[in-house]
């Protein structure tokens, strides 16, 4: 395929109400102004307990999000399913700090897991690591030198137990678990605990992903070593590739602390090494499995190109492309359409316990340059298309 134009094939699955209300959103999002301003009302709201949750179901809720239950998902799975996109169900409750909670969140991702076992339209589950365990203790496992006491050594080992359940559900149920990035304070902790699950549970195939922020640096040379160590230790690499979601506090965190950042440069760079690693991976496609999770259209085709220069099947199994449910339709759907394997993140939870994610959501399609007035450019195309037809 050449292009992602075909505003016919990206938004076949939508209604007129559909598209308006899409369009809507997006002129708000694109006015940082007023997503500041939404922000701080939606907030004031939920605090003083105003009855605007009804509001935000019928808005951004549902242009991002798939219900506030795995039951109210359903709908969404059966239609992306339909025109071939798999869902990836992501709990998106996020900031619990108890062991109740956490042990919530293990059995809300394993009944995801039950909910997928042996249905097409559910190729993933994934999960957040500080979903699960204190980011403090994350980070001080993060240094090898820190000693931790016994009561941090049992915290630490409950989390290991709690992301093991998970991965081991996965394992049984035959559906591969992403384990998804998060800040480089505790990613160490996170890569050193996936490699050990992809040991214990990739003998056969990938089930365990873990994932690659390629705006960092040093990404490149760690997916160079680890396909390494995977070759030597027999076992696959399962391995989802993003450009990332934490670069400004990244960036003032090192600034803060008097280190070198761990972010590229600027986005050329960032863009060159996610392309490298496309190659690198599809290079080695023998003992990877990959989920290439990005709106980006160029690396989109990229990867393409690349299946096809090595002669593989356009539904080859081992290869993902993945989008964000709201966003990029015009890449899912044209993908699907050409018969590559695709799936949508689908966040679910319940309203006040996801806008968090929701008003991130908001701001990074504000700071991503281009990316509110390419999603509104090819929804005026398609309304005008309809209009002629």
């Amino acid at each position: 395929m050449n292009s992602f134009e075909n505003t016919e094939i990206a938004f076949k699955s939508k209604s007129r109400k559909d598209l308006s209300r899409a369009y809507w959103l997006f002129k708000v999002i694109g006015n940082s102004s007023l997503v500041s301003f939404g922000k701080s009302a939606t907030n004031f709201a939920i605090k003083y307990k105003l009855p605007i949750k009804g509001i935000i179901k019928k808005t951004v809720f549902k242009q991002f999000c798939g219900g506030e239950t795995i039951q109210e998902c359903t709908p969404t799975i059966e239609t992306l399913g339909n025109f071939g996109i798999g869902t990836i169900l992501d709990y998106s409750v996020e900031g619990k700090t108890s062991d109740a909670d956490f042990d919530f969140t293990v059995k809300e991702i394993i009944a995801t897991i039950a909910k997928g076992k042996g249905n097409p339209m559910i190729p993933f589950a994934v999960f957040k690591v500080t979903g699960i365990a204190r980011i403090e203790i994350l980070e001080k496992a993060n240094d090898i030198n820190a000693i931790l006491n016994e009561a941090e050594k049992k915290e630490y080992s409950d989390a290991i137990h709690r992301i093991d359940l998970i991965c081991k559900s996965g394992f049984d149920a035959g559906l591969p678990v992403f384990i998804d990035a998060e800040e480089t304070w505790i990613q160490e902790t996170i890569d050193r605990v996936a490699i050990d699950m992809m040991k214990k549970y990739n003998k056969e195939k990938a089930i365990v992903f873990n994932t690659a922020q390629m705006y960092r640096h040093d990404r490149y040379a760690y997916l160079e070593k680890e396909i390494k160590l995977a070759r030597e230790g027999n076992y696959f690499f399962g391995i989802k590739l993003v450009r990332g979601a934490y670069m400004e506090k990244e960036r003032e965190r090192a600034l803060e602390k008097g280190y070198l950042s761990p972010i590229q440069p600027d986005k050329d760079a960032c863009d060159i090494d996610f392309n490298k690693a496309l190659e690198l991976i599809i290079d080695n496609i023998d003992i990877i499995s990959l989920c290439c999770g990005t709106h980006n259209e160029d690396s989109s085709l990229l990867l393409t190109k690349l299946i096809d220069k090595k002669g593989l099947a356009k539904n080859d199994s081992r290869i993902f492309f993945a989008q964000l449910l709201g966003m990029s339709d015009h890449i899912s759907y044209n993908l699907a359409f050409n018969s590559y394997k695709v799936a949508k993140y689908v966040p679910y939870g319940p309203i006040e316990e996801v806008l968090p994610y929701l008003l991130r959501r908001a701001d990074e399609n504000t700071s991503v340059k281009g990316q509110t007035s390419r999603e509104l450019g090819l929804i005026i195309k398609e309304k005008k298309r309809r209009q002629e037809a």
